[in-house]
């Protein structure tokens, strides 16, 4: 199992050059926020909830960060919120 730090440090990286921020809550639920290029500030995508025991192996990780770039590339709201939906949780 990997520790919050390097699980954050595989998701965030994942996203770069774009700034992406990883939080984990106290019910040890993720949230991820992927932010514009341009307008650093601005939260292009937003996912709460994700179930972090569920990423347990690199291929479960690979798995989440692939529906996620998915999600931003087709995302043409602002900001798209879910409750850890396309199975996240």
């Amino acid at each position: 199992m990997l520790s919050e730090l390097e699980l954050r440090s595989i998701i965030e990286g994942s996203f770069l050059p774009k700034r992406c921020e990883c939080t984990k809550a106290e019910d040890a639920s993720l949230t991820i926020k992927i932010f514009d290029d341009r307008n650093r500030d601005r939260v292009d995508l937003e996912v709460k909830g994700i179930n972090a025991d569920k990423l347990d192996s690199s291929r479960a990780i690979c798995n989440l960060i692939t529906g996620l770039r998915e999600d931003l590339k087709y995302s043409h709201a602002p900001v798209l919120q879910r409750a850890g939906g396309r199975g996240y949780h």
